[in-house]
C-alpha cells in the first residue's frame, strides 16, 4: 500500500475526504486507505460509510486497524488513538 492511495482525514468537512476517496477509486485504484487520529476518527468512519453507501456501492471494508500513537506536545507525551480503514473494490 502506497501513500498515494491513502486519504488522511482531518478537520475539513467529510465530503472533502469522500471526494478524495472516490477520485482515487475512479483513477484506477483497487484499494484506498482512510486514516485518522484522535477526534477525526468518527469523521473517517463517516467517510468510509458514505463512500460505500452512496458513491462506490461495490467497495467493501477489507481491513480496520486501530492503534495508539504517542504524540509529544508542550514537552509531555500523550497517547492518541488512530484508525486505518482499508476500502477495496473486488
Amino acid at each position: 500500500m502506497t501513500d498515494e492511495n491513502t486519504v488522511f482525514v482531518g478537520r475539513k468537512p467529510a465530503m472533502n475526504y469522500v471526494l478524495a476517496v472516490v477520485t482515487q477509486f475512479n483513477s484506477g485504484s483497487d484499494e484506498v486507505v482512510v486514516k485518522a487520529r484522535g477526534r477525526a476518527i468518527s469523521r473517517a468512519v463517516d467517510v468510509a460509510e458514505i463512500v460505500r453507501n452512496r458513491f462506490v456501492p461495490e467497495a467493501e471494508v477489507a481491513d480496520i486497524r486501530i492503534a495508539t500513537e504517542p504524540v509529544e506536545e508542550e514537552g509531555r507525551t500523550t497517547n492518541i488513538s488512530s484508525i486505518e480503514i482499508s476500502l477495496k473494490k473486488p
